[in-house]
């Protein structure tokens, strides 16, 4: 198993049908022990449940630098050590650009960008002194192409804001032998879009997407346990894409 021994945090990830999840399952299937952390406290502690009763389910808040210490602190009660960080906490919102209010440019940029900085931030200590750890972020094919999916703008510039925040993270903890990687997802079927989008919208997504289909959260997933795990020891500072050839560059 590629993650035997291992422990790992998940942000967002009590939504059944959502990426944090799938990650979770997949994480616990290669020997895990997890801890999901999400703004639903009940939900978090009922996904991790599911999993087992050796994993754990902690509220957290991620815009809230006290609390994201808080949950950790928690995390490292039970566990003892933290080897992995999955930062997929995320919203979006489908607006245009004249529409953004200050409201929704804060709330957006809060959960999506400024939460991988906080939750990283409480993990880093930890890491540091234990000179390993694995840190991914969520980010977006939107922060690569401006958007032109579901997102707003304001969406596809905190996605953005990931992937500088994640490459300057991995320059400055790689001599502390952590390893800071971005995940850059195309349209993935999960509970924030679907019913959202009209047929014929797909089909024009559709027609822009090599491999002919839209993505599954279990495609994220398995990136996502790539990074965590030995397999990618060498790498860091990198931005995997995974939309099906949606966006080649």
């Amino acid at each position: 198993m590629l993650l035997a021994g291992k422990t790992a945090v998940i942000s967002g990830a009590a939504g059944a049908r959502g990426i944090g999840f799938a990650t979770a399952k997949t994480f616990a299937a290669q020997g895990a022990r997890v801890a999901i952390l999400d703004l639903d406290g009940a939900g978090a502690a009922k996904a991790a449940a599911e999993l087992g009763k050796e994993h754990l389910g902690v509220a957290c808040n991620v815009t809230d630098k006290a609390d994201c210490e808080r949950a950790v602190s928690e995390v490292l009660k039970s566990f003892g050590q933290v080897d992995i960080l999955i930062n997929n906490a995320g919203i979006t919102q489908p607006v245009k650009v004249w529409d953004i209010s200050p409201q929704d440019w804060d709330r957006i940029q809060d959960v999506n960008l400024r939460g991988v900085l906080y939750l990283s931030q409480a993990l880093m200590p930890h890491m540091q002194a234990r000179k390993a750890g694995s840190i991914a972020c969520m980010s977006s094919v939107s922060a690569q192409r401006g958007g032109g999916i579901l997102g707003g703008a304001h969406y596809s510039a905190a996605k953005a804001g990931v992937l500088g925040l994640a490459k300057a993270m991995a320059r400055e903890l790689g001599p502390d032998g952590i390893r800071v990687n971005c995940v850059t997802p195309g349209l993935i079927v999960t509970d924030i879009n679907i019913g959202k989008i009209a047929p014929e919208k797909e089909k024009e997504i559709l027609a822009g997407i090599p491999l002919n289909r839209l993505g599954r959260p279990q495609d994220v997933a398995n990136i996502f346990l790539f990074l965590a795990s030995d397999l990618s020891a060498y790498t860091t500072g990198a931005v995997i894409d995974v939309n099906g050839g949606m966006h080649i560059h």
